[in-house]
């Protein structure tokens, strides 16, 4: 006998399919495609004086800027610590994507940083942005050239600038951030507020988080770049003691075999090798793509110059710490007082930490190879600067969830 389909189920059927495929088809409004009409009110967006809802495709691309996904790692001193000064214990944390600048901040950056603020401010303000040349000049060493030309003559273009203060890169953030979405706002034909100095709204999705310096932990995280040593799901094959593979210094593969992989100081007295056979090639620092840059596309981040970081310097930092996005703004938890014994009054601490010292990290042309590990770290007054200290900007990557 036959089976007879009724067509009542039949219909039951194709119309439960129906609305199987209709929700799963439904689109959901989303931060690129928010719709027309508000989940909230059923009002339409961006009527006359009704809540205005803009364009956004992402956030725009920064000049000089790659994209570093976040991730879990291992921040710290993993292998050796010749001073036994552990002030960077290994800790396990999270830090969020973000972008850094592809390389150091060289001199014709900050040359055309300075003839806009020469153009734009005072006159005492442009004083204070201009660089200490002097940091080369030393009583036993003829650096006169150094501290004549090294800034300015279109030869050392493209060498890190250095010279520089905590302080005069914070603002060189500032104002590469008003400069570049100023920029940005003019191009998409949006009007400048001259009643919030040039600053742009948030929500019309046209500008770009601030530049500024990366905090400790994003730095080291950029440095180790193991983003490239993965296997499968989650297998981090090795950790770096740089930030190529391997413990060794000098390239194993291709026409650059046995050429070292960052500019340093190889020994005592020895800058860059022997003549007709200049290894490194840099007896002080050294064009910005020098090197062959990291997992992630970053440049020099061990040697060339050291670079300054957001924070605030305390050896024990590792202590007190969020496991997520760690940073030290100043001494919460760690307070300067406590490294100094010696004296009750405050106005006699001995001690050098307090909370206008500044971390900086990965080795210079002047350092030997330990300090080029990412996990090393030393300290400066963040009014004060080097022949060996430059940086780098960050950014945040904004409306991200990882």
């Amino acid at each position: 006998m036959k089976k007879i389909v009724r067509p009542v189920k039949a219909l039951s059927f194709i119309a439960l399919s129906a609305i199987v495929i209709s929700a799963c088809s439904k689109t959901h409004p989303t931060a690129v495609s928010p719709g027309n009409i508000s989940t909230t009110t059923g009002v339409a967006y961006n009527e006359d004086e009704g809540f205005q809802v803009s364009e956004f495709r992402g956030q725009p691309d920064g000049p000089n800027l790659v994209f570093i996904e976040g991730g879990r790692t291992t921040l710290g001193s993993f292998e050796e610590d010749i001073l036994n000064k552990r002030d960077n214990v290994e800790r396990t944390v999270t830090v969020a994507s973000f972008y850094m600048d592809e390389t150091e901040v060289a001199n014709v950056h900050w040359l055309e940083y300075l003839f806009y603020v020469k153009r734009d401010s005072s006159r005492e303000f442009y004083q204070s942005a201009l660089p200490d040349t002097t940091v080369w000049a030393r009583e036993l060493a003829y650096n006169d050239p150094y501290v004549d030309h090294y800034l300015r003559y279109p030869g050392f273009r493209y060498h890190p600038v250095v010279g520089v203060s905590w302080e005069q890169a914070n603002d060189f953030c500032k104002w590469r951030t008003l400069f570049v979405n100023n920029r940005l706002a003019e191009q998409s034909d949006l009007e400048i507020p001259a009643e919030t100095g040039g600053r742009i709204a948030l929500e019309t999705g046209v500008v770009l988080p601030d530049y500024r310096l990366p905090t400790e932990a994003e730095w080291e995280y950029a440095a180790q770049a193991l983003i490239d040593v993965q296997w499968l799901d989650e297998i981090q094959l090795y950790k770096r003691l740089y930030p190529w593979d391997g413990h060794a210094l000098r390239n194993p593969y291709g026409k650059q075999m046995g050429y070292f992989l960052a500019n340093f100081k190889r020994g005592r007295g020895d800058y860059a090798g022997i003549a007709g056979k200049l290894n490194d090639g840099a007896m002080i620092t050294s064009y910005i793509y020098e090197y062959p840059p990291n997992g992630y596309g970053l440049y020099n981040m061990a040697g060339n110059v050291n670079e300054w970081v957001f924070d605030v310097y305390r050896p024990l930092s590792f202590q007190d710490m969020e496991d997520l996005n760690p940073v030290r703004r100043d001494g919460f938890l760690d307070e300067a007082s406590m490294y100094d014994n010696e004296s009750k009054n405050p106005a006699e601490f001995n001690s050098l930490i307090d909370d206008d010292v500044r971390v900086y990290k990965g080795g210079s042309w002047k350092d030997v190879a330990y300090w080029m590990s990412p996990g090393t770290r030393r300290f400066l007054e963040q009014d004060s600067s080097l022949s060996t200290l430059g940086f780098r900007c960050a950014m945040i990557r904004a409306g991200s969830n990882y």
